[in-house]
């Protein structure tokens, strides 16, 4: 089958879209698939094209074998909702040159958000005459509405109408949670065309495995159990509740317990002089790694945690860090309700704590460092056996080509 993959995120980027998308597509080659991503230049999350993308509008590349057309964007981490604004429709619009350039396609899988980029994937199918799939990661602008980012009116009914004119427009949803495809069926979609690509791991390269003695030495963290925060830094990961957390712990006289943050975000700058403030001894930052250096750290990690805000919008989360911890081996402690909550509980391989509880999360941290080794292995096994059975790039992919059959069959009787 010939699939083009629309996203304007994709590595060298980090986050979760960009290795969902770059898995998908691994797998989806390895299994005889012709496979292109459109994407714009790099620019997340620092908001700057890289050198050797400066000055050109265009570009075909293979990225680890991934045939990659990329094109301009108006790069805007920060800043205003009008200059975010212009950073979307600047990928919009600049991704129809790709859309030329790539070759026949019989499926558009189209990533959102942002929502406007569904505008090329559907003008996009028109074009290629093929079946357009509307990958939903995050219900806009509802999302944005509740988090305070989009506030003007027009833009909010502008948006309503767009968004349901691209869900009544695809051929099929393909939805990260399932309280997002709950979502698309109240809004009319049929349950047939509404199915899950949810964020995922590779379990080869992470996996169980001996603890990284040179990266416990270097930080500092021998004889220490670790709870290892990795990920974005914003709003909406309540950091602050891990700290006073943090603060607890180290007022209990608990110094063989240690706090690691990975990574980076808007409130990064924040989190690190509120650490100071509060004089945290048992709290290290550690900057961004590769995906690649991942497992090292994980090796050095009890316990991850995963942490979000009390607001009704988290409660159909399913954030990404989950799989790649249980993959290796390391239980979770998620400080949230839903759906996360719900898989871990159900499938024994995390510790649930109330978000944006200090109190509540610090007697957890103290409690999970003085668990036993037969429970904690448990908890490691029946982690690694979930993601295993259920969030492997091949299972999911797996599901993928299932609801892709239809559009084959339609092939093959035209031919």
């Amino acid at each position: 089958m010939r699939i083009i993959l629309l996203s304007e995120n994709f590595p060298p980027e980090v986050g979760a879209p960009q290795i969902r998308l770059y898995e998908v597509g691994k797998e989806l080659i390895a299994r005889g698939h012709q496979v292109e991503v459109l994407t714009a230049f790099p620019h997340h999350p620092h908001g700057e094209i890289p050198e050797e993308y400066k000055g050109k509008f265009y570009e075909f590349e293979h990225y680890d074998g991934i045939p990659v057309h990329r094109t301009w964007i108006y790069p805007s981490p920060k800043g205003s909702f009008i200059r975010r604004l212009a950073s979307y429709f600047s990928f919009t619009l600049s991704a129809l040159y790709s859309v030329f350039k790539a070759k026949p396609a019989d499926v558009i899988i189209c990533t959102s958000p942002p929502l406007f980029l569904g505008i090329t994937g559907y003008i996009a199918s028109k074009l290629k005459r093929a079946k357009f799939i509307f990958n939903v990661a995050d219900i806009w602008p509802e999302s944005a509405v509740e988090l305070g980012i989009l506030k003007n009116k027009a833009c909010i009914r502008f948006a309503e109408k767009l968004e349901q004119f691209l869900y009544k427009k695809a051929w099929k949803i393909a939805t990260a949670t399932e309280g997002i495809k709950e979502y698309m069926i109240k809004q009319g979609k049929k349950e047939e065309d509404v199915f899950l690509l949810p964020n995922g791991v590779n379990t080869d390269q992470f996996s169980p495995g001996e603890e990284n003695k040179e990266r416990l030495q270097s930080l500092d963290l021998t004889d220490k159990k670790v709870f290892t925060f990795a990920g974005r830094m914003g709003y909406a990961q309540a950091l602050d509740s891990v700290l006073k957390a943090a603060e607890l712990v180290q007022k209990r006289g608990m110094t063989h317990i240690a706090f690691l943050f990975i990574g980076d975000g808007p409130e990064k700058k924040k989190i690190i002089e509120m650490a100071k403030e509060m004089e945290l001894r048992n709290v290290i930052f550690h900057d961004p790694v590769p995906v690649s250096e991942m497992p090292d750290l994980y090796s050095i990690t009890d316990f991850s945690l995963v942490t979000l805000k009390n607001i009704d919008l988290f409660k159909g989360a399913r954030p990404s860090k989950i799989f790649p911890a249980l993959s290796s081996g390391v239980p979770v402690i998620f400080s949230g309700v839903g759906e996360s909550e719900v898989l871990l509980t159900q499938n024994k391989c995390g510790i649930i704590t109330e978000p944006e509880n200090p109190e509540n999360l610090a007697e957890t941290v103290i409690q999970c460092a003085a668990m036993s080794k037969e429970e904690y292995e448990e908890l490691s096994w029946n982690g690694r056996r979930f993601v295993e059975r259920e969030y492997s790039w091949r299972s999911i992919v797996d599901d993928l080509e299932e609801n892709l059959k239809e559009e084959t069959v339609e092939i093959l009787e035209s031919c």
